[in-house]
């Protein structure tokens, strides 16, 4: 795969699990928001240095018995050619799998669960599906993301679905489209838009109105608490 980060400790990425973190170089979104943007660009526009795979299972074969799992961002891990050939290699070490995905290839994610090559797995909402063209550039069949919302809810071992708050792309009325997408889901993250990173497009910080606040999140929260089971603010 293309490594674009890695980060050898995490006690809060992976619930219940201390994991590793890799960050995949590539995207086919384009959120003003993103905080990875450095893996945003493909290797092909030499965005950043990439890691050396083979280092980081040596990484891993070392930690057996301090570390328990490994997640999988990005960037978007499901572009990656070789990523099921990497989860396997992951589980067959005896690590448990985490996997970060924006929906868009619900035929990895199904080749995934297929192989039980993932332990649980978080997939990002950005908006509802009429206002996916915010965030995808080019042509894109938003039923991609409702076809890997059923698979999450009926094939994953763990799942969570979650999305980073911030105008236009949430409103009370986008999260009651986002609801109904997601009907009986067990989990559901509100994140909480930072304005203290950096991210894609500076000149998204600079307008306050694209930014809810704490009451805002609260009252978010309370439209999406209708159709799923848990939600949390973050």
């Amino acid at each position: 795969m293309n490594i674009g980060g890695f980060q050898k400790n995490s006690l809060i990425d992976f619930p219940g699990t201390i994991a590793c973190i890799v960050f995949t170089q590539g995207c086919n979104f384009i959120c003003p928001y993103c905080h990875n943007p450095d893996l945003v660009a493909s290797p092909q526009k030499e965005a950043g240095d990439l890691y050396d795979e083979n280092k980081i299972f040596e990484f891993l074969e070392k930690r057996k018995g301090f570390l328990e799992g490994l997640v999988i961002t990005g960037g978007e891990p499901t572009l990656q050619k070789d990523v099921i050939a990497f989860c396997r290699k992951v589980k067959d070490m005896g690590y448990k799998l985490k996997l970060d995905s924006n929906g868009t290839r619900p035929h990895i994610l199904a080749r995934l669960f297929e192989d039980r090559l993932v332990d649980f797995i978080s997939m990002d909402i950005k908006t509802s599906l009429e206002n996916y063209h915010l965030v995808v550039p080019g042509k894109f069949d938003p039923q991609k993301i409702l076809e890997s919302i059923r698979l999450l809810m009926e094939k994953a071992p763990a799942y969570e679905f979650r999305t980073t708050c911030s105008r236009p792309f949430v409103s009370k009325e986008i999260m009651k489209d986002v609801g109904e997408m997601i009907t009986g889901a067990s989990k559901y993250v509100l994140q909480k838009c930072s304005r203290n990173v950096k991210v894609l497009d500076p000149e998204f910080l600079k307008a306050d109105n694209n930014f809810f606040s704490d009451k805002e999140m609260l009252e978010l929260k309370e439209t999406i608490d209708k159709y799923v089971i848990t939600s949390v603010v973050r």
